[in-house]
């Protein structure tokens, strides 16, 4: 039984792999800025979040090509209430978005990837593309600062353009709770695929975080930095 386990865990992870190639050569997709990524220890990438989060294979990617490094990404809690999902999601890098996980896998030495804005952003409306939904958004700022590893920006232009909104979106929209953050927008692709848009995604510089024991206004000032850092690379993205 155990060998049956690892056998599917390799086959599946294979197929995602495959998936995230096909998705990256569909798309033309490249990365700027990857001399920004270190080749080892704890790093908190921290970036926007595309529609339905469909661009994150192809940047999972990417990275990989880029470090040789498979990087582990923060996952929304809600996945982890769906039985098959939560089963296969760390599989393919997924981590359940909690404290005490995402502070175990920095003190592993791996890339972290947290996306701020999370549903908030991959199931935001038409109005709200490219807009940076980090309002209340503090989690990301208090687990740097309490690992104590740097946080680098990044940005994805392209993200939000995979797929359209068709007349009447609103209305058609799947209202999964009472949470704005929960209602999913009806979205539409070229047929059975998503527009061919292409992605571009830049890596900044590295941030050291504030101390842990920052006052808040302190770790908001910083938040705001590293959202500012974000929404300079998505015009960089732009016009690459």
């Amino acid at each position: 039984m155990k060998a049956l386990f690892t056998t599917t865990r390799r086959a599946v992870f294979r197929l995602a792999e495959a998936g995230a190639t096909l998705s990256a050569l569909y798309h033309r997709a490249r990365l700027l800025g990857a001399e920004h990524l270190p080749a080892q220890g704890p790093v908190l990438l921290v970036g926007n979040h595309g529609v339905w989060g469909y661009e994150t294979p192809a940047f999972f990617h990417l990275v990989h090509q880029a470090t040789s490094r498979y990087p582990l990404g923060l996952a929304e809690r809600g996945f982890f209430r769906i039985p098959l999902i939560r089963t296969v999601l760390p599989w393919l890098g997924g981590v359940e978005g909690t404290r005490d996980n995402a502070l175990e896998a920095l003190h592993q030495g791996n890339l972290v990837v947290c996306y701020p804005g999370g549903a908030r952003e991959t199931f935001k409306r038409p109005q709200g593309r490219y807009l940076l939904r980090w309002e209340t958004a503090l989690g990301f700022v208090r687990l740097a600062a309490q690992a104590g590893v740097p946080i680098v920006p990044f940005a994805g232009f392209g993200v939000d353009d995979t797929f359209f909104y068709p007349p009447g979106e609103e209305r058609l929209g799947l209202q999964l709770s009472e949470h704005e953050k929960y209602r999913l927008p009806l979205v539409l692709g070229l047929g059975p695929l998503p527009l061919p848009v292409r992605l571009t995604f830049v890596v900044g510089q590295p941030h050291e975080p504030p101390p842990a024991n920052a006052p808040e206004s302190r770790l908001m000032a910083f938040r705001d930095r590293i959202a500012a850092s974000v929404a300079h690379l998505l015009l960089r993205a732009c016009h690459a």
